[in-house]
């Protein structure tokens, strides 16, 4: 609740000090479509769909920091209020260093876990003589666990804590309101809990974007895995939002079934179970300058 709380007073000294005409520049900005390459924008509001990246990236020389939140399962009951006494948060900083190419870094409190991306933008959606139907991102990153097992009791290394992602981001802007994503993703991690899980994982997501109206858009996201650990009975990752841009700042409101924040680990070690009411309630708050 601690943390619930700190949240919630960045939040409203934030709204405090920066004017929502700053947000609304930027968007306005990153909406206009360029006439002379007919390149198409603003597939999604922001660089992430929900828990994934979208195909989106930071303009150059801009600074974005994160703020996400997850709390514990509602169906945990009162005795929990719903799951607000347990939450996993991570701060995050991604800096534009060109139109094309984003870079972050973020920490979880989930199994203190410290990550870092780079996205690249490799092609455009463009209109046109010169059409292309998509846009293309390429995503990589690494994490490092640091919080040490308790069982088993052995000693890991540096590198025996480390997993990859890599993927690749194909979405499409189909009207001013539908866009989608397909996310073909691959992760590897060098330590695995039993000799029966899987080092290396496979999944394919997906994504759509519903525009409502010119402040709120409805999300989804789902990842399917096509091989999974054998050591926790883990399940595939799904979830709902809400964007809503309102005080110089980008909301998110998050109903899902994963309740950590990068890629290694909710699209490969989800356990919830969203339709049998493992649902957790989260946001995600950014503020560009």
């Amino acid at each position: 609740m601690n943390k619930f709380l700190l949240t919630f007073v960045f939040l409203a000294s934030s709204m405090l000090c920066f004017s929502q005409d700053d947000l609304l520049d930027i968007l306005d900005k990153e909406t206009v479509t360029n006439d002379k390459d007919n390149i198409v924008t603003s597939t999604f509001k922001g660089t992430r769909i929900l828990n994934g990246h979208s195909v989106e990236n930071r303009k150059a020389k801009q600074l974005e920091f994160i703020i996400s939140h997850r709390f514990g399962r509602i169906n945990s009951g009162f005795d929990d209020l719903f799951g607000l006494d347990e939450s996993n948060i991570r701060f995050s900083l991604e800096y534009g260093f060109t139109d094309n190419l984003t870079g972050g870094f973020g920490r979880s409190s989930f199994e203190k876990t410290y990550d870092m991306f780079l996205k690249y933008s490799l092609f455009k959606q463009r209109t046109g003589d010169n059409s292309f139907p998509f846009a293309i991102s390429l995503f990589g990153s690494v994490a490092a666990k640091t919080l040490e097992e308790p069982f088993p009791l052995v000693q890991r290394s540096f590198s025996e804590n480390l997993s990859y992602v890599g993927q690749v981001l194909i979405a499409r802007k189909v009207s001013k309101s539908f866009s989608y994503q397909v996310s073909p993703t691959y992760i590897h991690r060098n330590t695995v809990t039993i000799a029966e899980d899987p080092h290396d994982i496979f999944a394919l997501g997906f994504g759509a974007r519903i525009k409502l109206s010119n402040r709120v858009s409805l999300n989804g996201e789902y990842y399917h895995q096509f091989n999974e650990s054998v050591s926790i009975n883990t399940k595939n990752a799904l979830g709902f939002g809400v964007d809503i841009e309102t005080g110089g700042h980008v909301f998110q409101l998050i109903l899902s079934n994963a309740i950590t924040m990068i890629e290694k680990s909710f699209i490969a070690e989800t356990t919830g179970d969203f339709f049998g009411g493992d649902i957790h309630l989260g946001f995600n708050i950014s503020r560009t300058f």
